[in-house]
C-alpha cells in the first residue's frame, strides 16, 4: 500500500512538472511575441507623433489619430533627450496626480527597468531627439503571471488528490480494523461460553469454591475485553458517569496486578466527583492502556500519578508516570499502529485508544510532556457536552 501511494505521488509530480515546464516555456514563447509587436506598436506610434508635429496633412493626422486609439492598453510617455517629459504620453491615468511631472518620472524608471527605450529624431540635430518609454499591456502582464496562476492551480489539485487518496487509504484501514476487531470479539464468544459453563460445574463441589470464584472473575474480564472490541467500528452510547470513581476503580484493578513498588496517587483538586459523559468500557480499556504503558516504562519501581480536573466544558485527566520517557523523534509516532519500543507487544494499545478518544468520545489523547529517564505525562480532555 505504502509504495502504491508513493508511486501515485511520483506520478502526481512528474506530471505537474510536466505541466507547468510546458507552460513556462509556451508563456515565455508567447510573451516574447508579445512584446517584439508592442514595441512595434510603440515605435508606430512614436513616428506618428514625429509625422504629426511635421505636417498639416489632414489625412496624416487622421492616421495619427488612428493609431492613437488603437492603442488603448499599452502605456506610454514620451521625453526629450535629457528624460525629462514633453507632456506627451497615452495610456496612463493621471487624473488625481497633482504633481504630474514628478508622477510621470517614477513611471519612466519603472519602464526602463522593463524596456529599452524607442529613439526617434526630431531635427538634423542629433544631439536632439525624443525618446519614448513603455510599460506593459495588461495582456502581456496575464501571459507572464499564467505560469505562476496554474502552478498554484496544479498544486492545489495535486493536494486535493493526495488528501483524498490518504482518506481513502484511512477509511479501508478503518474498515480493517473494525473487522479484526468484531472478529475477535466473535472467535472470544465460544470459549467465554465454554469456560462459564465449566465453572458452574467447579461451583458444584465445596472444595472447588474458590478456585470457581477467581476463575468467574477471570472471565467476566474476557468478557469486557469481548465486548470491547464488538463495540469498535459501532457508535457507542455516551452515558454521564464519575469519572473520579471510574478511574479510581481502574486504578484498584491495576494496582492489585502490579508490584508493590508502585505508587499510585490521584488528585481530584477537592472535587469529590466528576461527571462526564462516555462510554464506560471503552473509557476504561483507554485507561487500562495508559496505566499498563505507565508500568511497562517504570520496569517495576516508580510512581504513577492521576490528575483530574474539570471545568464548565470539559474535564482533564492527565496519567503521569516516573518512567524512561519517550524520546522526541519517537513522539510523533506514538500513536502509529505498530509502534512499540518494548520487546513484546503489537504497538496497537495507544492506537486504539486514541481513535476511542476522538471516534467515540469527540475527545483527546496526547502526550502532553515527556522526557527520557523522567517519565511521560498522556493527557485526555473530554468534552462535558459531548452528545450523549
Amino acid at each position: 500500500m505504502f509504495l502504491q501511494i508513493l508511486n501515485w505521488r511520483t506520478l502526481l509530480g512528474l506530471l505537474a512538472i510536466t505541466i507547468v515546464t510546458g507552460t513556462v516555456f509556451y508563456s515565455n514563447y508567447l510573451s516574447k511575441k508579445i512584446e517584439n509587436d508592442e514595441r512595434k506598436k510603440v515605435s508606430i506610434w512614436a513616428e506618428s507623433l514625429k509625422t504629426k508635429g511635421t505636417t498639416s496633412d489632414p489625412s496624416a493626422l487622421n492616421l495619427t489619430n488612428i493609431i492613437s486609439n488603437e492603442n488603448y492598453d499599452i502605456p506610454i510617455i514620451e521625453t526629450d533627450e535629457a528624460d525629462n517629459p514633453t507632456g506627451n504620453f497615452l495610456n496612463i491615468d493621471t487624473q488625481n496626480q497633482k504633481k504630474i511631472t514628478a508622477f510621470l518620472k517614477e513611471r519612466i524608471k519603472e519602464y526602463k527597468a522593463l524596456h529599452d527605450s524607442i529613439r526617434v529624431d526630431i531635427s538634423n540635430d542629433p544631439l536632439i531627439y525624443n525618446k519614448y518609454y513603455y510599460g506593459d499591456s495588461n495582456l502581456l502582464k496575464e501571459v507572464r503571471y499564467y505560469p505562476i496562476i496554474q502552478l498554484f492551480i496544479v498544486a492545489l489539485f495535486i493536494v486535493i488528490m493526495l488528501i483524498t487518496i490518504s482518506t481513502r487509504n484511512k477509511s479501508a484501514q478503518n474498515q480493517v480494523w473494525v473487522g479484526m476487531a468484531k472478529e475477535t470479539a466473535h472467535q472470544l464468544g465460544t470459549p467465554i461460553s465454554s469456560l462459564q459453563g465449566w465453572i458452574e460445574i467447579l461451583k458444584e463441589s465445596p472444595l472447588n469454591q474458590k478456585m470457581a470464584i477467581e476463575m468467574s472473575k477471570d472471565v467476566e474480564r474476557l468478557k469486557l475485553v469481548s465486548d470491547r472490541f464488538g463495540k469498535i467500528g459501532s457508535a457507542p452510547q455516551l452515558e454521564p458517569t464519575d469519572i473520579i470513581l471510574h478511574v479510581t476503580n481502574m486504578v484498584e484493578y491495576i494496582k492489585r496486578r502490579s508490584s508493590e513498588k508502585i505508587n499510585f496517587r490521584i488528585q481530584t483538586h477537592q472535587q469529590s466527583s466528576v461527571i462526564a459523559p462516555i462510554n464506560p468500557p471503552l473509557f476504561d480499556w483507554v485507561i487500562e492502556n495508559l496505566l499498563k504503558n505507565a508500568l511497562d516504562a517504570m520496569e517495576g519501581k516508580g510512581a504513577v500519578t492521576i490528575d483530574i480536573k474539570s471545568n464548565l466544558s470539559q474535564t482533564i485527566i492527565d496519567i503521569t508516570d516516573t518512567g524512561k520517557g519517550i524520546h522526541k523523534k519517537h513522539l510523533p509516532q506514538v500513536f502509529k499502529p505498530g509502534f512499540t519500543t518494548k520487546k513484546r507487544g503489537w504497538g496497537l494499545g495507544l492506537s486504539l485508544s486514541k481513535r476511542i478518544m476522538e471516534h467515540y468520545h469527540q475527545g483527546n489523547l496526547y502526550v502532553k510532556s515527556s522526557e527520557v529517564n523522567k517519565g511521560t505525562c498522556f493527557r485526555i480532555i473530554l468534552k462535558n457536552n459531548a452528545q450523549v
